[in-house]
């Protein structure tokens, strides 16, 4: 396949060759064959550490290949090089931990009613882990991104299928791996990448592949969640798909910052291009004089705002037709359209307006209800806080959801903040107060999934947790001490923390 200039449009270089159903199948089983080397939590961490190392080593290359592919920009691309290792790193941590292992015991008790057998649970990996590269983090989100770290993290081999839109990077960062796992004394199997789209289907089929994460489009996504689970053995597909990121801004927030909450908008909106999956595409503000103001701030700095060039051309076509339709829609304006930039994939800023008693009903005007991939948002305008809970009831799950309040709703929790926050929390994983969605912090107690279409599943794909998805438990009943695996033995020779008839330790 070839990488192409997203600034020109020309083809760059072939990178290799789709793969094969051939191909699939030695990397697959080239991971099962790597599952063992896995099993201690030493070659894991030091695994995890050494990816790091050779990405950072070799930064200046991959952020190089990176920018020509996507055209994100070096700043961009070096500070996503630099979660990514510090998510690897991260992964190795949470490894040392052992607190992802889950560790119960409750010892035998025959006075209890029914008797309690002795019984000792703890999580374990669940083999070989297909990952789906995303489109618009070339590093974060795909060959050495958190799908990636957490799976080897949980101890499962991983075999990844590059997007098409940065396959040298993937080549890049794959090989990377390849090296740092080889640094680790352990297979270099550990990690593969494919190509193609015929990869990917054979990828999520295989039978030797026991999970699978994905993020991407909900059409790609949804048909490789069928596919997983219309398998003779269906498996976990932990998904991300697609998501709108509701923002509420009640009066009295407009009232105060106006100018604020429009810049804080347009920088949201229009980061990346509009390319990051946590764009606020959807903003209820209140009718009225405070409203106007803060129309008038996100127009000026809409308008001001540069052009900037979509990670392919497709998804260029499917921007401007999206913002097409939706400005076809009765009762739309276009305060500042976004249209065809002067790049090849450039595209323009920009924003509409409706009247939110128009999303609260069926109709054509449900399209706005929809994720627009790029640097376009909706602002209904409504009229009453009826209206306002009308549109949330008809939101399909997001990610995240946003309510900016004013000085005094946010100090007292009034009855209204309340009752919105309570609004907001069933249709999202994330739910902020007074910020912007953009960005998202990889930390233990993040969420970055939430209800369908956001995400296939209730898990996260970032943070401490993640590593869960390529777990599952396992618990044994009245097996003699020696017969035990480490983790659950009486003496505790690893030094995890558990929970022992009740009672944390550790």
């Amino acid at each position: 396949m070839w990488s192409v200039d997203p600034r020109t449009g020309e083809q760059r270089e072939q990178v290799g060759t789709e793969s094969t159903a051939a191909d699939v199948d030695a990397a697959v089983r080239g991971a099962a064959a790597a599952v063992p080397g896995l099993a201690g939590r030493d070659a894991r961490i030091a695994l995890l550490r050494a990816a790091a190392d050779r990405l950072e080593a070799e930064a200046e290359e991959i952020v190089r290949t990176a920018d020509a592919e996507t055209a994100l920009g070096g700043p961009r691309l070096r500070g996503e090089l630099g979660r990514t290792t510090g998510q690897l790193r991260a992964f190795a941590d949470e490894v040392a931990d052992g607190g992802f292992l889950g560790v119960i015991i409750d010892h035998a008790d025959a006075t209890l009613t029914p008797p309690r057998p002795d019984l000792r649970r703890y999580r374990v990996p669940l083999g070989p882990v297909a990952v789906y590269a995303a489109s618009n983090f070339p590093l974060a989100f795909s060959v050495p991104g958190g799908d990636t770290a957490s799976a080897l993290a949980a101890g499962c081999p991983v075999v990844v299928k590059a997007h098409p839109g940065h396959p040298a990077t993937s080549a890049l960062c794959g090989a990377a791996l390849r090296r740092a796992a080889a640094d680790a004394g352990l297979d270099e199997n550990t990690v593969s990448v494919v190509y193609g789209f015929d990869a990917g289907v054979e990828l999520v089929q295989h039978p030797l592949v026991a999970a699978a994460g994905f993020t991407g489009s909900v059409r790609g996504g949804r048909a490789l969640f069928d596919l997983a689970a219309a398998r003779p053995v269906p498996i976990p597909f932990h998904g991300e798909l697609g998501s709108l990121n509701p923002v509420v801004i009640t009066p009295a927030a407009a009232e105060e910052r106006a100018d604020g909450i429009g810049a804080g908008l347009a920088g949201s909106m229009t980061l990346g291009t509009g390319q990051f999956c946590t764009k606020p595409g959807l903003v209820l503000a209140p009718e009225g004089t405070a409203g106007d103001a803060l129309l008038k701030a996100l127009g000026e700095r809409v308008a001001e705002a540069a052009e900037g060039v979509l990670l392919d051309g497709r998804m260029r076509d499917a921007f401007l037709e999206g913002v097409r339709a939706r400005t076809a829609l009765p009762e739309v304006d276009a305060p500042v359209a976004a249209g065809t930039g002067t790049a090849p994939r450039g595209v323009t800023p920009g924003f509409l307006t409706v009247p939110a008693a128009r999303l609260a009903q069926d109709g054509p005007h449900e399209l706005l209800l929809e994720e627009c991939f790029g640097p376009l948002t909706v602002v209904a305008r409504y009229r009453s806080p009826e209206e306002v809970s009308a549109v949330l009831s008809r939101l399909p799950g997001n990610l995240t959801a946003t309510l900016h309040l004013g000085d005094q709703e946010s100090a007292d929790g009034g009855e209204d903040a309340v009752r919105l926050l309570a609004e907001l929390t069933p249709v999202a994983g994330r739910v902020l107060v007074n910020g912007w969605p953009t960005g998202v912090a990889v930390a233990a107690a993040q969420q970055h999934g939430g209800p369908y279409p956001a995400t296939t599943s209730t898990s996260t794909s970032v943070g401490a947790t993640a590593v869960e998805r390529w777990l599952r438990p396992v618990t044994y009943q009245d097996t003699p001490e020696a017969l035990l695996p480490p983790e659950l033995r009486a003496d505790n020779p690893l030094g995890l923390p558990r929970r022992v008839d009740g009672q944390r330790e550790g």
